[in-house]
């Protein structure tokens, strides 16, 4: 179980508003305690933070909003103290327009060295004042921006599938896989447990970069749909050559180092090619997150990554959100001003369901307090690209990075002492305060308490490893797995009474439903043979 933190929003040490990595630090036994295995830190390397973070000036640095390497050593110095793994975002995808090697491409002439380490290309038409192709970027509007030459006229475009600040780097470059290794060695060398890897079915565009069938696709979905700029045959080469840096660091002191993907591809059966056995270690399985709330779906998809990714031999890694997603307790039908109900009912199941698949599995900082959405920031605090290049809010992912509550009546709620009068960099609602982490940890029928017993659960009995799942006969609505000798989960997805436990077994549940729902939205394992 690995414990994605959202460096900006988790704790801040300094009072600026901003979370950092003295705050992770601190958290740390905040997060022993909960139980979780290790730790995914988003990118704090150097930045103009055009998409907080994903769009990198240095890899081999810490932005100093966020600190410096010996703060990053003391961080990783307190987590091998308490046994916990550290896993580093790397961005290969794409870096920010203010790096080194873009600002270099700009100054050089069309067709130069500097340049073939990205995507430049003459527009069409009679003056090349159309873009190369018609594709669409991912986070709105072309994916295509013009360049303009030292003699003040326009020159050539440069791709970049997400935003203009943050141009895709050509995988095909040899220069290019030759830095990222570089990039691995200064990290793993100074103690990385692994790396989540952003976008990592991109890296790789078609050589002839050709039109489109849909070129709007990936602006429409904002998922790597194009088969023309995602999921291209050459990428697996780049993670058999960092699988095997990896192992080359295993070999050296028996640690093993984990490389998880990004991946977003059509079917299980092609996610299944990125987690072969000289691959990645694991890739998110995103269909369960994106599952409707209804055991037919729910069972659809599970069973797929099992067949598809499990059969392969390796672990299915499975997650129900992240930094880009509504929270599960809002997308399951939660409002947004309420701390119980449907929504929190049915996230609290869906938790215990995760827990139960065989596989790895990853939760976002505040899942585990049953934190909702944020749906009602004002639009002079949103900081997401997506909302500032096609105006909308829809599919916007500030809601879900509000700092998080620590502590108190009112905000900022523990994570900012605010010395300077600063405040949290996105507002902490007044709701808040009923999520506050003292409030969960004290409070025995709280999300926090529901994960933690989970977590220790996994740890303790050996039919939650690695291995199958069989499909029990359920009434309909309900839906209801065995792992192993005498461990069962049921989900009653609402439409179905609970069934009754077997008479003398322990029974872990998700706790009542609330007033006027259905008894369905509770989650519980019948551990038969404790």
């Amino acid at each position: 179980m690995i414990y994605q933190v959202y460096v900006r929003s988790f704790l801040d040490s300094t009072g600026d508003g901003v979370g950092d990595l003295a705050g992770v630090r601190a958290g740390l036994p905040y997060l022993k305690k909960l139980g979780v295995d290790g730790i995914w830190l988003s990118p704090f390397y150097p930045s103009p933070q055009h998409d907080h973070g994903y769009d990198v000036a240095d890899y081999c640095g810490v932005d100093p909003l966020f600190g410096d390497l010996d703060e990053f050593d003391l961080l990783m110095a307190a987590a091998r103290r308490l046994g916990i793994k550290v896993l580093l975002d790397i961005v290969p995808n794409h870096c920010s327009s203010e790096h080194p090697w873009f600002r270099e491409a700009l100054e050089d002439a069309p067709g130069g060295p500097a340049r073939a380490r990205f995507h430049f290309a003459d527009g069409r038409g009679p003056d090349g004042s159309e873009p190369p192709n018609n594709w669409h970027a991912m986070f709105g509007g072309p994916a295509w921006s013009r360049v303009t030459g030292p003699d003040g006229r326009p020159g050539q475009w440069y791709l970049h599938m997400f935003t203009p600040e943050q141009p895709d780097w050509n995988w095909r470059n040899p220069e290019v896989p030759a830095e990222f290794e570089r990039v691995l060695r200064f990290w793993l060398d100074r103690g990385v447990d692994g790396f989540r890897i952003d976008v990592a079915a991109g890296l790789f565009k078609h050589p002839e970069l050709p039109d489109s069938d849909d070129p709007e696709a990936d602006a429409r979905t904002r998922d790597s749909v194009n088969p023309l700029a995602w999921n291209q045959p050459e990428v697996h080469e780049v993670w058999r050559r960092w699988r095997s840096i990896c192992e080359e660091y295993t070999g050296r002191d028996g640690r093993e180092r984990l490389l998880v993907g990004e991946v977003s591809v059509p079917t299980a059966r092609e996610h299944a090619r990125y987690v072969r056995p000289d691959e990645l270690h694991q890739a998110f399985f995103f269909d369960l997150l994106g599952a409707h709330w209804d055991p037919d779906a729910f069972r659809k998809v599970i069973s797929e990554a099992m067949q598809d990714i499990a059969g392969t031999g390796s672990t299915v890694t499975w997650v129900l959100n992240n930094h880009d997603q509504v929270r599960t307790v809002t997308r399951y039908g939660e409002p947004a001003t309420e701390g119980s109900g449907l929504g929190a009912a049915r996230a609290r199941a869906a938790a215990l369901l995760m827990l139960a698949l065989p596989g790895a599995a990853y939760i976002y900082q505040g899942e585990e307090l049953g934190l909702p959405e944020v749906v009602d920031l004002p639009d002079d605090v949103l900081t997401d690209p997506i909302f500032h290049r096609t105006g909308s809010r829809a599919r916007i992912r500030d809601g879900c990075r509000v700092p998080l509550p620590w502590s108190g009546q009112a905000s900022p709620f523990g994570f900012t002492s605010g010395a300077d009068g600063a405040r949290p960099w996105l507002p902490q609602p007044s709701y808040f305060a009923e999520y506050a982490t003292d409030r969960a940890l004290a409070d025995t029928q709280s999300f926090w308490h529901l994960y933690r017993d989970g977590l220790q659960l996994r740890h303790s009995l050996p039919q939650l490893g690695e291995g199958t799942l069989r499909w029990l006969d359920t009434p309909p609505g309900v839906l209801a797995f065995d792992r192993g000798d005498g461990l069962v989960c049921a989900v009653n997805f609402g439409t179905a009474p609970t069934p009754a436990p077997v008479p003398g077994t322990p029974l872990l549940s998700s706790g009542p439903c609330p007033p006027g729902v259905l008894s369905g939205s509770t989650a519980a394992w019948w551990l038969a043979d404790l």
